[in-house]
């Protein structure tokens, strides 16, 4: 999958120290999952997933292969990105390759570490990146109504006079200061509205990333991030980027160790790539054999063709069906075999929708 979540903040927020922690837990589990990659602003995770592990006990199989998740690292903004200041284009165009956003807010006091705008304050942290993504989309769809308002004028284009409706009702949202993300669409606008690349439309995470003196519960500054999160129905999660850069080159026992210094049972880092990837609308379905035990990814509402084909193209072109049994079934009937015996594998034709979790053998012929 090319779905990518891009890490978003204001300068000296902790961007750059959660993306080397993300990219330290990459480097660790290369050993074991040599498909792990790192380029300079770009890291492919292994996504945590205790199902995966749970299946491979069922086969001695030669490699165990999880889903990945990639993560952009992107540029600082400041004030006036809209407009180009700082590194603001490069800001922007980045932000609008990638499907969903981690935007990391500072919520720790350090004088050694300068705010570009004078104090930690989350909030208005918060404020500055949303308005320069609403100033640059209200660029978009002024240029976008221009010219669907001319399609409009003419009496038969129905889907134009559809779309204006809907690109009007996207602008005065963002003109009272509202993400278009909070703004109720139904699926076809949104669809509409995605396929233009506006930025307040694509999903966000929120991560308060607090000082290692407010662990395990965060501070007034992360608690108040989190109530905007609630507000706004996204997500948010409480971390200390130190802290996990640190824990992600220590050995599972001195792990351990270190979390207990801080009243940590374990580190934030699965639950952010776990939460990354649900934000994406992303499912797992699973693959079991002797030689591989495999999660692959697909968007939430694929079909068993499409599945097939994350496999290989001839097994969508030449599908046939599909045996499913569900993860908790093969576990809880001691594998294929014990479900099939119980009745637990179902027969799935070309309209079934892959569910999260699903073990799959795809029958096909080319």
């Amino acid at each position: 999958m090319a779905l990518a979540c891009g890490i978003v903040g204001l300068p000296n927020v902790g961007k750059s120290t959660l993306f080397n922690a993300l990219s330290g837990t990459a480097l660790a589990a290369a050993a074991n999952y040599p498909f792990c990659t790192i380029e300079p602003n770009k890291a492919i995770l292994p996504v945590p997933d205790p199902r995966l592990e749970a299946l491979a006990r069922f086969f001695p199989t030669a490699q165990v292969t999880p889903t990945t998740l990639t993560v952009v690292d992107i540029a600082g903004l400041v004030r006036g990105a809209h407009a180009g200041q700082g590194l603001g284009n490069q800001f922007l165009s980045h932000i609008r390759e990638v499907q969903a956003i981690l935007h990391v807010l500072r919520c720790f006091e350090d004088p050694h570490i300068v705010h570009v705008e004078g104090s930690t304050n989350p909030i208005r942290d918060k404020e500055i990146v949303d308005l320069e993504l609403q100033l640059k989309d209200l660029e978009t769809l002024s240029r976008v109504i221009s010219r669907v308002e001319r399609e409009a004028r003419l009496a038969s284009n129905k889907e134009a006079q559809k779309h204006l409706e809907t690109l009007n009702r996207a602008e005065a949202h963002l003109s009272r200061g509202q993400n278009l993300r909070t703004l109720e669409l139904s699926l076809e606008e949104h669809a509409y509205l995605r396929s233009l690349g506006l930025l307040t439309l694509k999903p966000v995470l929120y991560i308060a990333n607090v000082d290692e003196g407010s662990l395990p519960h965060g501070n007034q500054h992360s608690q108040t991030v989190a109530e905007i999160a609630r507000q706004e129905g996204a997500l948010c999660l409480t971390l200390c980027a130190t802290l996990e850069a640190q824990l992600v080159t220590l050995s599972p026992e001195e792990r351990k160790d270190f979390l207990g210094l801080y009243g940590l049972e374990a580190p934030a880092l699965p639950k952010l790539i776990q939460a990354a990837y649900a934000l994406l609308g992303l499912i797992t379905f699973f693959t079991a054999g002797p030689k591989e035990v495999r999660a692959w990814t697909v968007p939430k509402g694929t079909s068993a063709p499409k599945a097939a084909g994350e496999i290989h193209s001839d097994m969508e072109r030449g599908f046939i069906r599909a045996e499913v049994i569900a993860w908790e079934d093969y576990i809880a009937c001691g594998g294929e075999e014990g479900a099939k015996a119980t009745g637990r594998m179902r027969l799935e034709g070309k309209e079934y929708l892959i569910q999260d979790g699903d073990v799959v053998y795809f029958r096909f012929a080319v």
